[in-house]
């Protein structure tokens, strides 16, 4: 089953996030972006990061080859911290985000795939098969690393792109404190979904000791 869900995932998420590219260029160029422009707006979101992440992830494992090349992707802190990202991703997108557009054809068929399809995949591989019980406490400082980087990024790009990958991040429209707030809402959850992450990975741990004895 674990290995079926890496197929899976790996197959799925590579569709989804090329289906993705393809859409979203020639779209925001006729928008009015450049091509760099436009590829750079399809690499500031953090679906389509994360995404690319969990892909990483399963690619480091399913070869030798892969796992030569990417070394650091098949390691239990990337794995778990991956997890807990792609579970932010459906988390948000799925309360927050989903309400304020309405995707058809296509673009509503990458939207499904990148952000409910391949987050539950990759949980459920990294419970069945990527947990093992090496995760530490510490390793949260080392997760959250990455959606605080990815913020100040999106933050930090606004003022000269004119644009936000999400719309709780527009400072123009919303103002400092409620972007703040909102920032710190997601990272409380992220942090909440760590823990869970740490206590997931010990308890699965012992129940494959236990299921051995």
């Amino acid at each position: 089953m674990g290995r079926f869900l890496q197929v899976a995932g790996l197959a799925i998420g590579l569709a989804g996030l090329v289906l993705q590219f393809c859409l979203t260029i020639p779209a925001s160029m006729e928008a009015g972006r450049s091509l760099l422009g436009s590829i750079v707006f399809y690499f500031s979101f953090f679906t389509i990061l994360t995404n690319i992440g969990a892909v990483l992830v399963h690619t480091s494992l399913l070869s030798s080859s892969g796992y030569a090349w990417l070394p650091a992707f098949a390691g239990p802190r990337m794995r778990a911290g991956v997890a807990v990202s792609i579970a932010l991703v459906l988390i948000v997108y799925a309360t927050v985000l989903a309400r304020l557009w309405q995707p058809q054809g296509l673009f509503l068929l990458c939207d499904v795939l990148l952000h409910y399809v391949t987050p539950v995949i990759f949980v459920l591989w990294w419970l069945i098969s990527g947990a093992d019980g090496r995760t530490r406490w510490s390793d949260i400082s080392w997760w959250v690393l990455y959606p605080i980087a990815y913020l100040a990024y999106a933050l930090a790009r606004a003022p000269f792109a004119g644009e936000v990958p999400y719309p709780f991040l527009d400072v123009a429209k919303n103002g400092a404190t409620s972007v703040a707030i909102a920032a710190l809402a997601i990272t409380a959850l992220f942090l909440v979904i760590c823990v869970v992450a740490v206590l997931a990975d010990r308890g699965v741990a012992r129940l494959r000791t236990n299921s051995v004895r």
